[in-house]
């Protein structure tokens, strides 16, 4: 893997400051097709079965599809809040197969994916406002590194970077935390591999990424969590079902829910951190 996917005056960029949620999860990929959405529905779910209360904020600007695959047909979404017709917590919608709370996007709709900064600064705050109703909000980012994941991005305590052996994934994933490191983010980037074909091949996608990071970056971010190839995950999205749904014994749910306990002991010890300070 080489260092040649960011150009120098991303990386010279000054750091900005961000506000940041305390119980916010956001959930990246540096390209699409590596199963992030539906890592973020079942790690929604999988927090909710453990009693916390949970919004899935479906931040795929232009792209959205959180409510595809779950098979719902919302009245109200996220473009409903951007033109200001609703404030945020008017657009919230209850899944109550999963006992989790959504805010759906709006696929199809290109501008969404390129909002002025103003207002996706105000989409920030009323987020951040909203998300204090709740034990842990998740955020499924767009794929790919623009600006508008970043931001979001910025506002998490920590961030699933998912990904998996494919070389393009790799190298998309490396320009992600590149270009976070760059905005001062790289402390809250964990690592998700998904698919892979057991625990050896899992690890050994970690540590190809985390070499790259160690030898250009001087980085080692974590690796969260693996989920294992299973050809059932492609038949609960078919179906428009949770996989602790309608299958909660595969190897790939009960990955999702080992993750979805890390994320929530990580959550108590910075709200335990903020608490004390």
């Amino acid at each position: 893997m080489s260092d040649s996917t960011i150009n120098d005056s991303e990386i010279n960029a000054p750091a900005p400051v961000f506000r940041r949620g305390h119980n916010i999860v956001a959930v990246a990929s540096g390209k699409g097709g590596v199963g992030k959405t539906w890592f973020s529905i079942t790690l929604s779910h999988a927090l909710a079965r453990m009693g916390k209360k949970v919004l899935l904020f479906d931040g795929d600007l232009g792209l959205a599809n959180v409510d595809v695959q779950l098979g719902l047909m919302p009245r109200r979404d996220l473009n409903d809040v951007i033109r200001g017709r609703l404030g945020m917590d008017k657009v919230i919608q209850r899944f109550d197969d999963g006992g989790f709370d959504i805010v759906a996007g709006r696929s199809g709709q290109a501008a969404l994916s390129a909002l002025p900064s103003q207002r996706l600064t105000l989409l920030r705050d009323q987020l951040l406002e909203v998300a204090e109703q709740y034990d842990v909000v998740i955020i499924d980012l767009g794929a790919g590194v623009d600006r508008t994941v970043r931001m979001l991005s910025a506002s998490a305590t920590r961030t699933l970077l998912v990904a998996t052996d494919e070389p393009t994934s790799l190298t998309d994933a490396y320009a992600f935390i590149k270009l976070g490191n760059a905005a001062g983010m790289s402390k809250n980037v964990g690592i998700v591999v998904n698919q892979a074909p057991n625990v050896a091949e899992g690890e050994r996608t970690y540590k190809t990424l985390l070499k790259a990071c160690e030898n250009f970056l001087r980085l080692s971010p974590p690796m969260i969590g693996m989920i294992r190839h299973d050809p059932r995950v492609k038949d609960t999205i078919r179906h428009q079902t949770p996989i602790l749904t309608r299958s909660p014994n595969t190897e790939a749910a009960e990955d999702v829910e080992k993750i979805a306990r890390v994320v929530a002991r990580e959550l108590a010890d910075a709200h335990a951190e903020k608490a004390s300070a």
